[in-house]
């Protein structure tokens, strides 16, 4: 794999940790705002919010700005916005530093992607894809517990100057190490959009959120389904999540490896899974060791999807992929609030704290669903190219027969 990956999973090891790093430190923030736990939530709405609408916002903006050069821009983007979060005084600027952090989220691994997957011959995209992902997967391992300690022992500021230093030495790798990589020419803003016509790149994004969704409905309210339901003690939360982050990393890698040999048979087997283990999680959770097994299952089955995922927009839209790539990365954002929202109606029905992780599994067996879908289409559209091309292949012998004779 190229150097030039490397800092393009830095990159994204940054922008990880300061999208996760904020749950474990939000009564830090709470208290020295003065502002209520529910207030300081929406530095995780906002987020989330900024992703969706920045991933296509950044992108149209940077048509005209070569690859490498908008990466470059996005990180500086992206460094501006956490320093601007160390440093605020009042909860409103730190409010707007996230906002503008994550303006750089979506454009970042949307262009990642192509830039990744140009690095490399084409068999090997999906394994290019999963090495820049890794970043942000280890960042759920070594970051967010690392910036979390951090923030809760010396300040929660010093966590988000940290994280601007980890953008700085992202921006620095993508300058040193990124070729050039001109946007191609002839691909206009209207090119990008058209992509959107394609049947099998919306359920592509459809499958994206519903599948990563699943995900995020349980672990949204792992805190207390684990120390209420499983009977772990609050400070256990912080290792169960280590192991959420190493079933990511795994997953992103098997993702990586075997989407490259057979990308729908790989969504169709994790997403099935995904959905199974999601089901199960309700009774496992009363168990403090199957818990813990089924923590990483569903970071490893969880994050399987994502390479498969983003190489499937990238084929479908391959004639101009930046915009649409960008775009699947804030629909895994949409994916996030829509099952955080959801999960919660549950709770608050008085269904109890296991009752998200059948919000998951359906979210998950749905995406499932899309995927056959979406298979099914693409075996009708090869059936009907094959038969108007067999009766012109068929008359092809005629003319040299002819003059044969």
């Amino acid at each position: 794999m190229p150097l030039a990956l490397l800092a393009l999973a830095i990159g994204a090891f940054g922008i990880g940790t300061t999208e996760f790093v904020i749950m474990g430190l939000l009564p830090e923030v709470a208290n020295d705002y003065r502002v209520s736990i529910p207030t300081a939530g929406f530095l995780v709405t906002g987020y989330a919010l900024g992703v969706v609408l920045g991933a296509p916002l950044m992108t149209v903006l940077g048509t005209k700005v070569s690859r490498k050069r908008m990466l470059m821009l996005l990180m500086g983007l992206f460094v501006v916005g956490n320093v601007l979060s160390a440093l605020a005084p009042v909860f409103g600027v730190m409010l707007t530093g996230r906002v503008v952090a994550s303006l750089a989220h979506g454009a970042f691994f949307g262009i990642g992607s192509v830039v990744a997957a140009d690095l490399v011959a084409p068999e090997k995209k999906a394994g290019a894809i999963a090495m820049m992902f890794t970043g942000l997967t280890v960042a759920n391992v070594v970051g967010v517990p690392l910036g979390t300690f951090i923030g809760q022992g010396i300040g929660w500021r010093a966590t988000f100057l940290i994280v601007a230093g980890l953008g700085v030495l992202g921006l620095a790798g993508v300058a040193g190490l990124v070729p050039e990589q001109p946007t191609p020419e002839g691909i206009r803003l209207r090119d990008e959009l058209a992509a959107f016509r394609n049947v099998q790149v919306l359920l592509a994004m459809a499958m994206t959120v519903l599948g990563f969704g699943g995900v995020f409905a349980a672990i949204t309210y792992i805190t207390p389904m684990m120390t209420e339901v499983a009977g772990f003690a609050d400070a256990s939360v912080t290792w169960l999540l280590v192991l959420f982050g190493l079933g990511m990393v795994g997953g992103n890698l098997i993702g990586g490896k075997f989407a490259d040999r057979a990308l729908m048979p790989l969504l169709f087997v994790s997403l099935g899974a995904l959905a199974l283990v999601l089901a199960l999680f309700t009774f496992t959770a009363q168990d403090k060791t199957a818990a813990a097994v089924t923590i990483v299952l569903v970071g490893g089955l969880g994050f399987a999807t994502v390479p498969p995922l983003q190489k499937r927009v990238l084929d479908q839209a391959s004639g101009a992929p930046t915009l649409a790539s960008a775009v699947n990365i804030g629909a895994f954002n949409l994916g996030n609030a829509l099952a955080a929202w959801l999960g919660g109606i549950v709770i608050a029905a008085g269904h109890g704290f296991t009752a998200p992780n059948w919000v998951g599994a359906l979210l998950a067996g749905s995406a499932l669903v899309l995927a056959m879908l979406s298979s099914a289409l693409e075996r009708r559209d090869v059936h009907r190219e094959s038969r108007l091309v067999a009766p012109a292949a068929a008359s092809e012998p005629a003319p040299f027969a002819a003059a044969r004779h």
